[in-house]
C-alpha cells in the first residue's frame, strides 16, 4: 500500500510540474508554486527529486513518453505510407486547436536555458531526435529515395508549423505545412 501511495504521489508531483511549465515555462514555476498546487510538501517533492533541474527532466522525460505515444498513434491510424505522412499535420492541427495548447514544449523550455549540455537541453534533444527516427521511419516505408534528408526537412516544417501556431495562432500552419511536404515528397 505504501509504494502505491509513494508511485501516486511521484506521480502528482510529476504531473503538476509537467503542466505548469507547459503553461509558464521553467522559470515561472517556482517550488512554492509546485507545492501549493500539488498539494504536497516540499520535503515530498525532494524525497523523488534532488532539485527543481531533476523533477523539470523526469517530467519533460515523462511528457515525451506520452506525447510521442500519442502523436505515432493518431498518424498511423492513416492506411498507407503516403497517407501517415501527409497524416503529420493533420494530426498537428488538431493538437494547435485543442485547449491549452502552448507549443512544443520541448522548444519551449530549450528556449529558458542557454548551455547546450544542459540536462533540459539534452531531454528536448532526445525528444526530436525521436521524432525525426519517426518522420525517417515513415518516409522509408514510402520509399523515400533519402529517407533521412526528407525527414529532416519534415521535421523543420513540423517544428516550423508548431511555432507559427502558437505564435501567431494560426492553426492552418499545419495546412501550409503539409502543402509543402505535398511538394518536397510529390505526394
Amino acid at each position: 500500500m505504501n509504494e502505491l501511495t509513494n508511485n501516486q504521489t511521484r506521480d502528482i508531483i510529476l504531473d503538476v510540474t509537467e503542466k505548469l511549465i507547459y503553461k509558464s515555462g521553467i522559470a515561472a514555476t517556482g517550488m512554492d508554486l509546485l507545492v501549493k498546487t500539488a498539494g504536497v510538501s516540499r520535503k515530498s517533492i525532494y524525497r523523488y527529486f534532488t532539485n527543481k533541474e531533476t523533477l523539470t527532466v523526469a517530467a519533460l522525460q515523462r511528457r515525451d513518453v506520452r506525447w510521442m505515444h500519442w502523436y505515432r498513434t493518431e498518424v498511423n491510424k492513416a492506411e498507407t505510407p503516403a497517407e501517415r505522412l501527409l497524416n503529420l499535420f493533420t494530426v498537428l492541427k488538431t493538437w494547435f486547436a485543442s485547449e491549452g495548447f502552448r507549443g512544443c514544449a520541448f522548444i519551449n523550455t530549450s528556449g529558458e536555458t542557454g548551455d547546450p549540455h544542459d540536462p533540459v537541453r539534452l531531454v528536448a534533444k532526445e525528444h526530436k531526435q525521436k521524432l525525426l527516427d519517426y518522420v525517417c521511419e515513415l518516409c522509408t516505408e514510402h520509399g523515400v529515395a533519402e529517407p533521412l534528408t526528407a525527414a529532416r526537412q519534415l521535421l523543420i516544417l513540423i517544428d516550423g508549423a508548431i511555432t507559427v501556431a502558437l505564435i501567431m495562432g494560426d492553426h492552418g500552419a499545419a495546412d501550409d505545412a503539409q502543402n509543402v511536404a505535398r511538394k518536397l515528397l510529390d505526394l
